[in-house]
């Protein structure tokens, strides 16, 4: 039987700091792998209905693909996940120019984001499963972005075959905050190439409109009738790049938010979260589902808001429920 929990250190980056990975495992061989790079998930290896391990999420092998890679496999993305037009917003009347890493937008935090931050790390066997705890600071300033926000990001798999993230954040000034997990999916395994033969279900009641550059112009569709509706499970015709608003949406209560399955090997993956919308995006044979606040809600202002005040603690939660039948 594998240990719940194993650390081995990878390699010491340019800058100084050595990177870990950790292997949480439970008691149906079900493992996750994280990385302090980036607080990556760099693998999950489930099984399918005949109980054959495989790999199901998009990785690399070597920890020097990720320094070079613009794909964000895997990772945690922030200070603000998806993009902020024009890479600026204001608060309390103050206005704040952020990196431009996406033409004149402000993309997953910058060129510099929470993906590219060697996380502090803490591991422990729980009462549920075994879980390890990474945490960050980033200073007062970074990608432009105010206030000094700590953060901890927090994953633990439990015996229940549920990989569940909880992220909190805390700042020493008013800022704007969005967190999310950028894992690619593929449940056919490791050698699959597409997910068009996969079946998507979104609990959404809406999609958010976008202009030219990708950024959302406040108009939330309907989606009834249209291609984006995946309130049914159906299978992935389409490339996506969209964000659905997710429907029955109370704050800070976990709830469902969407359902991914392969019917050829019978692995399916239940998201619930605490988040009010996921981003659906399809690339390099995987799909990442974002559980998340809007883009560019910092602008918008009849989206959720994003604003974060001293005193007050971030926080968010999702689950990763795997099933194979």
């Amino acid at each position: 039987m594998n240990d719940p929990i194993a650390m081995k250190p990878l390699s010491r980056l340019p800058s100084g700091p050595m990177v870990d990975a950790y292997t949480l495992t439970n008691v149906h061989g079900v493992s996750v792998r994280i990385l302090t790079y980036g607080g990556t998930v760099q693998s999950i290896r489930a099984p399918d209905r005949d109980g054959t391990l495989d790999d199901i999420v998009l990785g690399y092998d070597h920890l020097e693909r990720y320094l070079e890679s613009p794909r964000y496999f895997g990772c945690l993305v922030g200070r603000y996940a998806g993009r902020i037009a024009g890479g600026r917003f204001a608060i309390d009347g103050r206005a704040y120019e952020l990196d431009r890493n996406d033409g004149d937008n402000c993309l997953h935090g910058g060129r510099a984001g929470f993906d590219k931050a060697v996380w502090t790390a803490k591991a422990q066997e729980t009462r549920a499963g075994a879980q390890v705890s990474l945490s960050h600071v980033s200073p007062d300033g970074d990608m432009g972005f105010p206030g000094e926000l700590t953060v901890q990001a927090t994953y633990e798999l439990t015996r229940g075959n549920e990989l569940r993230l909880e992220l909190r954040a805390t700042t020493t000034a008013p800022t704007v905050v969005n967190l999310t997990n950028h894992t690619y999916w593929n449940l056919a395994g490791l050698d699959a190439r597409h997910v068009r033969d996969h079946e998507l279900q979104v609990l959404a009641h809406g999609v958010l409109a976008t202009d030219e550059t990708l950024c959302p112009t406040g108009e939330i569709l309907d989606l009834a009738g249209s291609e984006l509706d995946y309130r049914q499970p159906r299978i992935l015709a389409e490339e996506l790049d969209h964000t659905f608003v997710l429907a029955d949406r109370k704050r800070g209560v976990l709830a469902p938010a969407a359902r991914l399955s392969h019917p050829a090997t019978g692995r399916s993956l239940d998201i619930a979260t605490t988040e009010p919308c996921l981003t659906a995006y399809t690339g390099w044979g995987g799909i990442a589902l974002e559980t998340e606040h809007a883009p560019d809600a910092p602008n918008q202002p009849n989206f959720t808001p994003t604003l974060l005040r001293p005193g007050v603690v971030w926080k968010s939660t999702t689950v990763f429920k795997l099933d194979a039948t």
